[in-house]
């Protein structure tokens, strides 16, 4: 420790009393740094041990106590030995003592052998200025060491405190185990709890699942059987109404005999009412096929100016109001492959619609290519239609509260039945509307099927 901090104490071991002597000067050294309690015993025993095996092999020793107040404030113990060569059978006497100390040295010096121990003081220890180092060194030159009896009381002293606070200790491990077990048959108990509960909530979940499955399979019937009994219904409607038609035709005939006005009218009535009819088991008779799977397309290249020239044609006699535009675009797409039966009765129904509910402005119909897919797009300049109906106009006989048809009559069948052809041909069909700003309808389909 040359040019190191000055020494706060230093005495010479020579003979085996002085064993106690190192003992109780470390200690009262390591109380006056700010050691605590049980590293004061730690170093007094560490210092006592060492003194021990440097004694037995026959030299002197000198001891130094040092404080390091600086960076980490430490108290340091140099005990020198001069035997040389002496290094390796201290350090393997003295491993079991460099675990009461923070760190502990043996080397061969120049004039014998050095054991160097040191230990940490706490962070809450007085602060070592010069003036508390001198009054510290000036305590332990007064310090009269104890006899060992003295010194045996004092270590009995420590051994029963350690005695002490390993009993509490234990109790208090004693104590978190008993707690520890307590949590741990909650823990089991809950897991229990949590596993019945979750068994409990799987059967229901199976049992939802039957009931789901149970509940498909009934809807599935249920929609089977409506799609027959619309087609039985529709198909045996036909014939009766075609009938009452072609009467009404006849007694209109200019070969019959001549009807009052009266009868005219009411007979045109009849024929009108029948036409309706006729159109609504119509539709009936569309969508039960639709519904049933027994529509198939035939796919293959469709001109779609050829097809707009012929709806251009056969709708021209239903926009006869001069207030309304029918306008067919010529198609910016050429050709698409697709139904073009299924496809051209789509457009027909949304275009007949259309021209229903439009009172002025515009019916429009137009197509563009978007990516992969054509959109077939049909604008009207009609009532709108609220968004939360939006869906609810392709349900079936479902029509907008407070519409009124300008011309004909509608049934409430075209929209669902559209939009289950678009499904068919491997597209969709939405709507984009807003009261008071006309209608949008917009059927996608791949442009190659």
């Amino acid at each position: 420790m040359t040019g190191g901090p000055e020494p706060l104490m230093s005495m010479r071991l020579r003979v085996e009393q002085d064993i106690f002597v190192v003992r109780q000067l470390g200690r009262e050294v390591a109380r006056a740094v700010g050691l605590e309690t049980q590293d004061q015993t730690r170093m007094a025993t560490a210092l006592s041990e060492v003194g021990r095996v440097l004694l037995a092999g026959g030299q002197d020793a000198d001891v130094a106590f040092t404080v390091v107040p600086y960076g980490v404030p430490t108290l340091q113990v140099s005990m020198a030995h001069p035997a040389p060569g002496e290094a390796g059978r201290l350090a393997e006497q003295l491993q079991q003592v460099g675990r009461l100390v923070d760190t502990m040295e043996v080397d061969d010096g120049g004039s014998g052998t050095v054991v160097r121990m040191a230990r940490r003081l706490p962070p809450g220890a007085p602060p070592l200025t010069p003036a508390r180092m001198d009054e510290i060194r000036t305590g332990l030159a007064q310090h009269v060491p104890g006899s060992p009896l003295d010194e045996l009381a004092v270590q009995n002293q420590q051994l029963i405190a350690a005695l002490d606070e390993v009993r509490a200790q234990r109790d208090d491990l004693a104590r978190l185990n008993a707690e520890l077990e307590e949590t741990n048959r909650g823990v089991m108990a809950l897991y229990h709890q949590l596993s019945e509960e979750l068994e409990e909530t799987n059967r229901g979940v199976v049992a939802l699942y039957a009931e789901l499955d149970e509940k498909s399979v009934q809807l599935r019937a249920a929609s089977e059987a409506k799609s027959r009994f619309l087609a039985n219904v529709s198909h045996e409607l036909r014939a009766p109404v075609t009938a009452i038609i072609g009467l009404g035709r006849l007694l209109t005939d200019s070969g019959s005999d001549d009807l009052t006005e009266e009868q005219d009218r009411q007979v045109g009535l009849i024929r009108t009412s029948a036409t309706d009819l006729l159109t609504l088991v119509n539709g009936l008779l569309d969508l039960a096929k639709a519904e049933a799977g027994r529509i198939e397309p035939n796919w293959s290249d469709v001109d779609l100016r050829a097809m707009f020239g012929q709806l251009r044609g056969t709708l021209r006699p239903l926009a006869t109001r001069p207030e309304v535009d029918f306008i067919v675009e010529e198609p910016a797409v050429p050709g698409i492959r697709s139904d073009e039966v299924l496809l051209a009765q789509v457009l027909r129904n949304l275009l007949t619609n259309a021209l229903k509910f439009t009172e002025d402005g515009s019916v429009r119909l137009s197509v563009r290519s978007t990516g992969g897919d054509v959109e077939f797009v049909v604008a009207d300049t009609g009532t709108g239609i609220p968004p939360e109906l939006h869906e609810r106009i392709f349900e079936e006989f479902y029509q907008v509260p407070g519409s009124k048809p300008v011309s004909g009559r509608g049934t409430g069948l075209g929209l669902p039945y559209a939009r289950r052809l678009a499904g068919i041909l491997g597209g969709g069909l939405r709507v984009d509307s807003e009261p008071g700003s006309g209608s949008t309808f917009t059927l996608q389909l791949p442009a190659v099927s």
